[in-house]
């Protein structure tokens, strides 16, 4: 059977928000579109690395976007995100929802027992002041309801509001950031500190690309968390003491399939890029990225990817 590759211009991988966005693309289709067999790889055009989408079925730019966009719709008010507007959940109350969605998982669809896996564990926990002990959470959680920008809440508004032209321009169109808030808080332009503009942020529209922000929730399953000792550690992170909390991705050249996507992102060898290069190299991997994240007052942001 002839394959068909299909660029995504509008995607940069040094951009976290962009990684996450053509991860998300990967996994929907994988869900959704068995004799599609979607396949990912990088290439290098109009000076960044961008996605190259390989599928069995010959697909166009129309007929992507369509696919994705009637795959995304079964999503809006998914119980994966239902269940609270943040992530400072008491940790009885999501234990009981991880093991009602590892039940309905075995017979059903196995989406939010994926993302309860991604969120967070009821196994580490810590003392919150108003809601007693809650659990440790992923390192992807950029707000936890200060100035009424909820992590679960926009994950809910981005489901329902995106539509096909919104993930048009995301993945085909250079990101001008034409569209209103939600924002996930994972593109390094969300970083809005006052050092860093020239007149004071805080009254400035938040202006973001929503395709992208809705394609990358996608992705998240892809990096669950798993407890360390007596630490929450979330796959693809490396924390490095009094340096910060770094999110490390690959960037390969051959195409590969969601499962194996996913095995790399967890590998030792992208942890230890410095160490690895040769090893990766062989692997088809290119490239290894890292952001830091940064707690700027009461959010999280994220800079733009570096060489690792």
């Amino acid at each position: 059977m002839t394959c068909s590759t299909l660029l995504l211009p509008g995607i940069d991988g040094a951009n976290p928000l962009g990684f996450l966005a053509a991860l998300g693309v990967l996994r929907t289709l994988f869900r959704a579109e068995d004799a599609l067999r979607p396949r990912l790889a990088w290439q290098v055009h109009s000076g960044a690395w961008r996605p190259a989408l390989t599928t069995e079925i010959a697909l166009s730019r129309p007929e992507l976007v369509a696919r994705l966009d009637e795959a995304l719709r079964s999503m809006v008010d998914h119980e994966a995100w239902r269940f609270s507007d943040n992530l400072n959940v008491e940790a009885g109350d999501f234990r009981s929802h991880a093991l009602a969605a590892a039940a309905r998982a075995s017979t059903a669809d196995p989406t939010a027992a994926e993302f309860v896996a991604a969120f967070a564990c009821d196994a580490i926990t810590e003392v919150d002041a108003k809601k007693g002990v809650v659990v440790c959470d992923t390192a992807f959680r950029t707000m936890s309801g200060a100035g009424h920008q909820h992590f679960l809440g926009f994950m809910r508004q981005l489901a329902a509001c995106t539509e096909q032209d919104h993930l048009e321009r995301a993945l085909f169109e250079q990101w001008r950031y034409e569209d209103d808030k939600p924002s996930m808080r994972w593109d390094p332009i969300d970083d809005r500190r006052y050092a860093l503009r020239w007149n004071e942020p805080s009254s400035d529209p938040i202006r973001t690309v929503r395709g992208a922000n809705r394609l990358a929730i996608e992705a998240l399953p892809l990096f669950p968390v798993m407890p360390r000792g007596t630490r929450l550690e979330t796959t693809g992170f490396v924390t490095a003491g009094s340096r910060g909390t770094w999110f490390r991705w690959p960037i390969w050249s051959r195409p590969i399939s969601m499962p194996v996507v996913q095995s790399l992102l967890a590998s030792q060898r992208v942890r230890q890029a410095s160490t690895n290069e040769a090893a990766l190299r062989r692997m088809g991997v290119e490239a290894v990225f890292k952001s830091q994240r940064l707690t700027v007052e009461k959010y999280r942001n994220f800079t733009m990817g570096v060489p690792a």
